[in-house]
C-alpha cells in the first residue's frame, strides 16, 4: 500500500478530524511534545481519540524527510493516494444551494492554498480547477491551506469551460470576477446557487471561461493598484456571497417561523 505525507499542525489535525481512518501514523518532533503548547495538546488529544500510532522523532529526521518546507515538527503518514472526488458526488449530497469556487489556471501553490483556506472559511462546497496549466494540490499548497485541503473538496477537471456549462445545465449560475466587467460586485444581484470563477495571477479569465459565465462583476478599487492577488479577490467575492447567503437564510427562517406562529395570533 502506497503512502503520502502531509505536514503542519492545521493540515494534520484537520485530517484527524475529518478522515482519521486514512492516517497510518503521526510523526512528531520529540521536543515539541516536551514543550506541550496548545497546538500540541490539541493534536495529541485527537491522536488518542482516534487511536492513531504516534512516533516521536528528532527534529532533524523530519527535516531530512521534508527538506525545504516548514513542517512545524508534525507529519502524518497517510494510506494510499488522495481519493478522487467528482463534482456530481458533491452536488448530489447538498441540502442547500450549491456554493462553488472555480480557479482558472492558478499556478502558484501558495495562492491555491490560500484560496482553499478562504473557501473553507466562507462555506464553499468545493473548489474546481483545470487539471492542466494549473498548479494542482502539491505539498506546498496543502501546507498553505492550513487544513482546508482536507475539509474542502478539490476537484481537478479536464476542461473547465465544459464543466461550467454542465453546471449551468443544473441551474447553477456562473459568476466571473473580471476587471473589465461593468457591474460592481456590490451592486450585482445573483441567485443562491452559484459558481464563482476567478482567473490566474496577472492573466485573468481565459476567453472560453469568460464566454461561459452568465455574469461578470468587478471589485471596486481605490488608489493606484489595478488588481488583487487571486486569493485576496476570492476572499472579497466569497465572503460577500456568504454574507448574502446567511442573510437570505435568516430571512427564510423568519418567514417559516411566522407561518408556524401566525395561526396562534
Amino acid at each position: 500500500m502506497s503512502t503520502r505525507l502531509i505536514f503542519g499542525f492545521h493540515a494534520v489535525t484537520a485530517k484527524l478530524r475529518h478522515d482519521p481512518e486514512a492516517v497510518r501514523e503521526i510523526l512528531l518532533d520529540a521536543d515539541r511534545r516536551e514543550k506541550g503548547d496548545k497546538r500540541v495538546q490539541d493534536l495529541l488529544r485527537h491522536i488518542e481519540l482516534n487511536n492513531v500510532r504516534l512516533s516521536l522523532l528528532d527534529g532533524r529526521r523530519l527535516d531530512a524527510m521534508l527538506p525545504d518546507v516548514r513542517h512545524q515538527g508534525v507529519v502524518a503518514r497517510l494510506e494510499g493516494g488522495r481519493k478522487a472526488i467528482f463534482i456530481d458526488d458533491v452536488l448530489d449530497t447538498l441540502e442547500t444551494p450549491p456554493f462553488l469556487l472555480a480557479l482558472d489556471g492558478v499556478t502558484d501553490p501558495r495562492n491555491l492554498g490560500a484560496c482553499l483556506r478562504v473557501a473553507d472559511g466562507a462555506g464553499v462546497h468545493a473548489v474546481i480547477a483545470p487539471r492542466d496549466r494549473a498548479v494542482g494540490l502539491t505539498d506546498t499548497a496543502i501546507k498553505a491551506a492550513s487544513g482546508a485541503a482536507e475539509s474542502v473538496p478539490y476537484i481537478p477537471v479536464t476542461n473547465l469551460a465544459r464543466t461550467l456549462r454542465e453546471l449551468k445545465e443544473r441551474d447553477i449560475h456562473i459568476i466571473g470576477a473580471a476587471g473589465e466587467a461593468q457591474q460592481s460586485l456590490y451592486a450585482a444581484q445573483w441567485p443562491a446557487a452559484t459558481v464563482w470563477v476567478l482567473g490566474a495571477e496577472g492573466k485573468g479569465l481565459r476567453r472560453l471561461t469568460l464566454e461561459t459565465c452568465d455574469q461578470l462583476v468587478h471589485i471596486p478599487m481605490q488608489g493606484s493598484t489595478e488588481s488583487l492577488n487571486v486569493s485576496v479577490a476570492a476572499g472579497v467575492c466569497l465572503f460577500e456571497a456568504f454574507r448574502r447567503r446567511r442573510t437570505e437564510d435568516r430571512g427564510q427562517r423568519t418567514v417559516d417561523l411566522r407561518r408556524v406562529t401566525a395561526p396562534y395570533g
